[in-house]
């Protein structure tokens, strides 16, 4: 098992830098990873550790305004912008990888981007994982707090506010949350455009996917003790598609992948790529 790092430049000439881990096998298949807000690709060192042995290469970028990419701290001026950052990260993988199947992983507000972008482009994929997804919060601020954040994002400004979040709230495990608060790479940031354009596109994500009948496999999972992001949202998307996946995980905060048994957590994101490698070969 290596890794190594990558640098692409996205249509608007951000840098985004990552990395690719590969197993020490010949792969089986591949997985492009979208972190959540105010962190970045490193923390997802484990994850991609355990999918590795199993035959699963990772390829990770940071988003813009976090981690090691350009961009300033917190700040997306265009959701649109993120749209073609998924875009190019899935056909960077793909690239990498041109006779595997693909997967696409996204956490919290990654979560919320994976879904947009398969959504909205039906893109070829083996199947598309989407972990404590931002579509709707735990705990949606009021309706007067958003009005506020109106006028910046109408001027499209690149400023960021506090986003809110409780580091606490991430894991029960409190080394993963000190890690957290120490880390010179994660930040407590987001611009309102970003702030404004998450919650409409979580609203529109259920709406979209009434309308939907020809999605990739989709794994949804959430801890229903998350105090971050909603798990019954993400009950309520996979009502909608009762094709997918959802594996609820009792008593666990918003990041499954780092609570105490994040090992169970693991393997069962790896068994279900597997199935749905498994599922590819016999259909070919």
């Amino acid at each position: 098992m290596k890794n190594t790092n990558l640098s692409i430049v996205s249509p608007d000439q951000t840098e985004l830098r990552g990395r690719e881990w590969i197993p020490d096998e010949t792969p089986r298949a591949a997985l492009c990873l979208i972190h959540g807000l105010g962190e970045h690709g490193d923390r997802y060192d484990h994850v991609a550790e355990a999918l590795n042995r199993e035959g699963i290469a990772v390829v990770s970028f940071d988003q813009r305004g976090h981690g090691t990419s350009d961009g300033k701290r917190g700040v997306v001026t265009c959701y649109a912008q993120l749209m073609d950052d998924v875009g190019l990260q899935l056909s960077t993988t793909k690239q990498k990888y041109p006779d595997l199947p693909v997967f696409l992983y996204g956490h919290s507000l990654g979560g919320n981007m994976v879904l947009c972008y398969t959504l909205r482009h039906l893109p070829a994929l083996a199947g598309a994982i989407a972990s404590a997804p931002m579509i709707r919060a735990a705990n949606p601020p009021p309706e007067w707090q958003l009005h506020l954040l109106r006028p910046s994002h109408a001027m499209k400004l690149p400023v960021a506010i506090p986003n809110g979040i409780d580091a606490n709230n991430l894991s029960h495990d409190v080394s993963v949350v000190q890690s957290y608060k120490d880390d010179p790479l994660t930040h407590d940031l987001i611009s309102p455009t970003l702030a404004l354009e998450m919650i409409e596109n979580g609203k529109w994500i259920l709406e979209q996917a009434t309308r939907t009948a020809a999605l990739c496999p989709l794994l949804l999972m959430h801890g229903d003790a998350d105090r971050v992001t909603s798990h019954k949202a993400t009950e309520e998307l996979a009502a909608i598609l009762p094709d997918s996946t959802l594996k609820i995980w009792p008593g666990l905060y918003h990041e499954p992948h780092n609570e105490p048994n994040k090992e169970d957590v693991l393997a069962f994101v790896a068994r279900w790529i597997q199935q749905q490698i498994s599922l590819l070969q016999t259909n070919s």
